[in-house]
């Protein structure tokens, strides 16, 4: 059995002296108030639903005039059972609002890192396998400027923020990840950029990714969505219907200790764990999960799973934007009526709606259950109940492998239908609004009401341009010390031909070199008995094939399901990927990982830089 380190608890245990995280978000064209205050009662800090109670629409910051201005900073505080909450926070109080912004808007969103955590706690304090850290006034040039733009030393009070999805430049002050580390010395750190016109209309997301940290603070409730509008464009099915926004995130376990429920058809299971003390993939669809989930932070805990509550008209169909923010669960959505699953109409993934060889036009499609890696998104149709039937929202069980964590079946919340339930805070649009799109034949700007896509895809689509050249990477883990099976695990993902070697953040030297204008098919295989999920930033991919075999699924995405090894079949499972890095925004240099954010953390990430365009 393999066993993993358990990186956080340390770091949990230091942040009970930690003080209090401060987040403030400011409307936009609104008067220049202070923001909210933290709340004297430490329950009120970054505080959650009561169990079973109705799931909360996020409150709506919305673009006005082409500009949404956002402050924004950190709340955080632990709780009497250790764990730490993060959330961020608007001006009213209210948590991680959704952004709404059209494609041409501008956001500007400036972040202020107040987070009061004791000096000296790093990777390297809580026994993470990552390089030496610098002093805390250092950067990684050397000098002692303040400028968050140059790096600095990573520790539990580091931030940053990644806009997942968007297709914006890499550079500091817009989507750099890298050496953009705010600590809580530094003024409000201003984020500015524009929402690219071709930018396809869907669900994106933001939340922090300082390497080393991204877990504890996506895992405390540090996330939110991002929504490009005109998803109406793509769906005429979607017009005009009421919206909602659920975002699905993981925590550590609220009653850790309570035993599985054991049913008449099946026994409770052996509970077993890993070396982090998560529960390990049972293999039965039961048994006590690695995390407890939350629905828009109603919290839906082990072992009862008290489900939270979404009201709906009877009959009534809704659209529904839903985001896996979890750090480590995977999740297979199903709405049930009386136990029986009922179809959904799926209108886009990752983002990006559904498409057939870039015709989004013609893109809904039914389906009886969703698979949501960490990090995925889905957008789709939902019709409710009638009055009087049972209905419900829940994950089905997903197999992670025999080194996985567990990700059981269990409820998210039960759908109640009501005449009272209240309306919604947003509706879709009754007709599509013309938009501008790019000719694909002579470049220019004309007038469609068909959604668009970025010009470089429309200059031909992805799936019929022929790869200039093909690579293989592969996830792999090993034991610090192979004769210890409980020994902290190395996490790797690897460019075939060179040594596996975990993430170092200092180092100069990306693992892969492109030129803007190609396009790669990536082989990325599993050689790990666990589920792992691929993910790249400032890009979109289309699946080709799975375990060698062909897919005709030519949706963009920008997360992936590689299945796990068995341990013993000559063939690692695959998937082919054709990767696009025709767009000139994307020159630079960022970063493939996967998104278990405990992997990511723990070693599982390189980098890519994309060369110009000679003569560019």
């Amino acid at each position: 059995m393999k066993m993993r380190i358990k990186p956080w608890k340390p770091f949990l245990q230091m942040l009970c002296y930690a003080a209090a995280l401060l987040v403030a978000v400011c409307k936009p064209c609104g008067a220049q108030t202070a923001a909210s205050p933290l709340p004297a009662n430490p329950d009120q800090v970054c505080a959650r639903g009561a169990q079973g109670s109705t799931a909360p629409e996020p409150e709506d910051l919305r673009s006005q005039n082409g500009v949404l201005k956002v402050e924004l900073m950190f709340r955080a505080v632990t709780g009497k059972n250790g764990q730490t909450r993060y959330c961020y926070v608007a001006k009213d109080g209210t948590q991680a609002p959704n952004l709404r912004l059209h494609p041409g808007d501008e956001l500007i969103l400036l972040l202020k890192n107040e987070a009061q955590i004791p000096h000296g706690i790093s990777a390297q304090t809580m026994n993470h396998p990552m390089s030496e850290p610098m002093p805390h006034s250092a950067k990684m040039d050397g000098s002692s400027a303040s400028d968050p733009c140059l790096g600095g030393a990573m520790t539990a009070a580091t931030t940053n923020l990644h806009f997942h999805g968007l297709v914006i430049p890499p550079v500091c002050h817009q989507d750099e990840t890298l050496k953009t580390l705010i600590q809580p010395a530094d003024p409000p750190f201003e984020y500015r950029f524009v929402i690219p016109k071709d930018t396809p209309p869907g669900l994106y997301w933001y939340h922090p990714h300082p390497h080393g940290f991204s877990k504890a603070q996506v895992l405390g409730g540090a996330s939110g969505a991002l929504i490009v509008e005109g998803i109406e464009q793509a769906s005429a099915e979607a017009a005009g219907l009421p919206e909602r926004v659920f975002i699905v995130r993981d925590q550590d376990l609220v009653n850790p200790d309570a035993a599985p429920v054991q049913t008449d058809s099946m026994p409770a299971p052996i509970v077993l764990r890993d070396a982090e003390g998560d529960a390990i993939n049972t293999g039965t669809g039961g048994g006590k999960p690695a995390k407890d989930l939350s629905l828009n932070f109603v919290p839906v805990p082990y072992p009862e799973y008290p489900p939270a509550v979404i009201k709906m008209k009877p009959s009534e169909k809704q659209f529904w934007r839903v985001l896996n923010a979890s750090a480590i669960t995977y999740l297979d959505l199903q709405v049930l009526f009386s136990g029986n699953p009922q179809l959904v109409g799926v209108v886009a993934l990752d983002g990006v709606p559904l498409s057939e060889n870039g015709d989004v036009a013609h893109g809904t499609i039914w389906k009886s259950h969703i698979a949501l890696p960490p990090a995925g998104r889905a957008e789709f149709i939902v019709k409710g109940p009638t009055e009087g039937i049972q209905a419900s929202l829940v994950t089905r069980t997903v197999d992670t492998g025999p080194a996985g964590e567990n990700d059981p079946t269990r409820p998210l919340a039960t759908i109640v239908a009501s005449r009272a339930a209240p309306e919604t805070h947003s509706r879709l649009p009754l007709t599509s609004q013309p938009v501008t799109a790019r000719n694909p034949t002579d470049g220019t700007l004309v007038a469609s009401t068909a959604p668009m896509l970025p010009a470089h895809i429309n200059s031909g689509w992805l799936g019929e341009v022929a790869p200039v050249r093909e690579r293989k990477l592969y996830f792999s883990e090993e034991a610090l010390d192979p004769k210890d099976p409980s020994s902290p695990t190395k996490f790797y993902i690897t460019v075939e031909g060179e040594k596996p070697v975990q993430f170092d953040p200092q180092a100069t030297a990306p693992n892969i070199t492109v030129r803007q204008g190609d396009v790669e098919d990536w082989i990325i295989e599993n050689r790990s008995q666990e589920l792992h999920a691929f993910h790249i930033h400032q890009i979109h991919f289309i699946l080709k094939e799975w375990n060698g075999i062909p897919l005709d699924e030519p949706y963009l995405r920008d997360t992936i399901n590689v299945q796990y090894w068995d341990g013993h079949s000559p063939q690692y499972p695959s998937v082919r990927l054709r990767m696009d890095f025709r767009d000139p925004r994307i020159v630079g240099t960022f970063v493939y990982h996967c998104h278990l954010l405990e992997h990511e953390d723990g070693g599982m990430m390189g980098t890519i830089r994309v060369e110009p365009t000679p003569g560019k």
